[in-house]
């Protein structure tokens, strides 16, 4: 990913920045932001850049105004390019940096510019260091006409945003989030509900209760398919936990079963992977959420239990289901797989019905 921020990426920088600024010397800032880049990791990248914005650009109090112009010169790139919007990455978090004396100022920035990247990591400083200002400013974003903008309020206060600063303060007290969510329960931006979702999920990591009790007042007070799809979407991680109220919550009780059998193969590797069998028979009317788990053997001989979706449905009294599915143990950046005895485990409604173990060779 951090050729998202490499020759191309500085010289779309520098063209830009150099139709809002005239004292801005484009050839200086590309020869500095080139220096050491190809050595340099994507975060180590865009600290470089940052530090040659601030080297090249008047003071930011006084480059602000014009910073919010910036969309209009802004050179979009290839958008062929997977990470063609990386290039805005350092500018708006430059605001983070040097705009942090000037709060206000910096919010004007950051809401004129996020769509080309997205301030999520930007404000992320300005509510450590000054919450009630910056969340004032979060809950006037959620009346934006900008899709972008909205969002901005919903993850730019995730408590435990990916690859941005641990809010600690929220993750100990999440109850600020909610009133910058309560306006966007129903939004019409997809975009918008997936961040109003992500951010309830990351509540509901510490404060489990505390995010189900607000979906089940959401769920009463507010019957939008918009609304259902947000709390569905933000109780994945207790689903795949198995947390008994957030089931109740969304209809699933206590299965009803019988005839478990579970059939996987005895010995998994690299180029065969793992192909199992399952069985079982409704004794009712009922929505079922059927997954899978895998405790993967780590290497401190410890066992790390990973749930993966199967199939969401409504079954039939008597009805007969049979699934199959493979699993590949081909290496993933994400996962490292160690030789030995793993566990397969079947759940439904959050509760497992059947295991059986493997060898990983």
């Amino acid at each position: 990913m951090k050729q998202g921020l490499s020759h191309p990426a500085i010289m779309r920088i520098s063209q830009s920045l150099a139709a809002i600024e005239p004292s801005f010397s484009a050839d200086n800032f590309e020869k500095s932001a080139l220096q050491g880049l190809d050595n340099l990791a994507l975060k180590a990248r865009v600290n470089h850049i940052i530090a040659c914005l601030h080297q090249h650009l008047p003071s930011f109090e006084q480059f602000a105004p014009k910073l919010c112009q910036l969309p209009q010169h802004w050179d979009q790139g290839d958008p062929n390019e997977a990470q063609h919007r990386f290039a805005a990455w350092p500018i708006i978090d430059y605001v983070a940096v040097h705009g942090i004396e000037h709060p206000e100022l910096a919010f004007t920035v950051l809401e004129a510019i996020t769509h080309l990247f997205s301030a999520e990591f930007a404000i992320r400083p300005f509510i450590e260091r000054y919450p009630t200002k910056a969340f004032a400013q979060l809950k006037q974003w959620t009346t934006s006409t900008n899709e972008h903008v909205r969002r901005l309020a919903s993850e730019g206060c995730r408590p435990r945003l990916p690859w941005g600063i641990q809010l600690k303060a929220l993750v100990a007290d999440p109850s600020p989030i909610f009133a910058i969510l309560e306006p966007l329960k129903s939004d019409s931006s997809l975009y918008v509900r997936k961040s109003v979702a992500n951010n309830l999920n990351d509540i509901s990591k510490d404060h489990p209760i505390t995010m189900l009790q607000h979906c089940a007042k959401w769920q009463h007070k507010c019957t939008t398919t918009h609304t259902q799809w947000i709390i569905k979407h933000a109780c994945r991680t207790l689903i795949k936990a198995g947390h008994p109220q957030c089931l109740a919550l969304l209809g699933f009780n206590p299965a009803q079963i019988n005839g478990v059998a579970l059939k996987c193969s005895a010995v998994a590797t690299v180029n065969s992977p793992l192909s199992f069998e399952f069985t079982v028979m409704s004794t009712q009317d009922q929505a079922l959420i059927i997954d899978y788990a895998i405790d993967f053997l780590r290497a401190n001989g410890r066992y790390n239990r990973k749930v993966f979706k199967l199939k969401t449905f409504n079954a039939t009294q008597g009805q007969h289901i049979t699934l199959k599915k493979h699993y590949s143990f081909k290496p993933i950046s994400t996962r490292r797989y160690y030789l030995g005895q793993h566990t397969l485990s079947l759940q439904i409604n959050g509760k497992v019905v059947a295991s059986q173990c493997f060898t990983f060779k």
